[in-house]
């Protein structure tokens, strides 16, 4: 008898995650789904049943922008399998206005960076219990437009800003992303657990859920047959699966194209990447969150 591989992924409730999780089942996987919401999480367990008859689908409630949570739950999850095959960092949020966190971080920072950091750190001895193991990180193309990255300022910037001004920041957070799966690619290099990151493209699924008509946006893309969301979700089931991914590692690759992408200029280079993992681990430390 065949065992179900044991995914865990964020951000499954809605958009790309929800279309990934219901592929994800229907190829045999078991799902731990983290979600903020008892209600969409419950509603996702059902629509995964009436998909796919049989899942084994555990939710695990959290708040992705308090970092303690994230840390929490990271142990519940670790406590509650005995092996994870494969860990989607999926969940993200685009602020169009400043927020802050519980523990004086930017919203976006905190969520798209902060919290994958978190999770994959506190998830980091039950993913190298388990290889071969993957970890998949969704970033995004706006990290090409990031405006640069200064580590020791941006990982607390808290300044407020305008919608239009939130698309550098917002593209800030996803470039951080891919430079933390490279880095934590080479640090966990050798162990059999490998970690690669994506751009799924533009995708109509939850757009600009924030922004005024964005439901009659959402649906005139639709109607042209623009940002079909299929397309980024299987990117997303493709890196948790692909078996040609399964002894490479810290490549990041788009819907666009087959083969990996360098990572914007910016943020390329072990130097860099390495100044942003310390920095991150350090202030997690001053906030009390264990950094692995």
């Amino acid at each position: 008898m065949t065992t179900r591989p044991t995914m865990v992924i964020t951000g499954a409730t809605n958009g790309l995650g929800r279309l990934a999780a219901l592929e994800l089942a229907c190829r045999g996987a078991g799902l731990g789904i983290i979600a903020r919401s008892p209600e969409k999480a419950q509603a996702l367990r059902q629509e995964i049943e009436a998909t796919a008859p049989g899942t084994p689908v555990d939710v695990f409630l959290a708040d992705l922008s308090s970092l303690r949570d994230v840390q929490r739950v990271g142990k519940e999850i670790g406590a509650r399998y005995r092996r994870i095959d494969v860990l989607i960092n999926n969940a993200g949020v685009h602020a169009f206005s400043q927020r802050i966190t519980p523990e004086g971080l930017s919203e976006m920072t905190a969520v798209n960076y902060l919290a994958p950091w978190v999770l994959t750190n506190a998830l980091r001895d039950r993913l190298m219990a388990s290889v071969p193991a993957r970890v998949v990180t969704v970033a995004s193309e706006a990290a090409r437009h990031s405006g640069g990255i200064d580590p020791a300022r941006d990982l607390t910037l808290t300044e407020p800003y305008n919608r239009r001004q939130s698309s550098r920041l917002y593209g800030r957070t996803k470039l951080m992303d891919i430079m933390f799966s490279q880095e934590i690619g080479r640090r966990l290099a050798d162990t059999g657990v490998t970690t690669h990151c994506c751009d799924p493209g533009f995708n109509t699924s939850g757009l600009g859920r924030e922004l005024p008509f964005s439901g009659v946006l959402e649906k005139t893309f639709k109607r042209l047959g623009v940002g079909d969301p299929r397309r980024g979700a299987g990117i997303i089931v493709r890196l948790a699966t692909d078996p040609a991914l399964a002894t490479t590692t810290g490549d990041y690759y788009s819907v666009k194209s087959p083969e990996p992408l360098m990572c914007p200029e910016p943020g390329r280079g072990e130097a860099i990447q390495s100044e942003l993992w310390d920095r991150t681990a350090s202030l997690l430390e001053r906030l009390h969150v264990t950094a692995a």
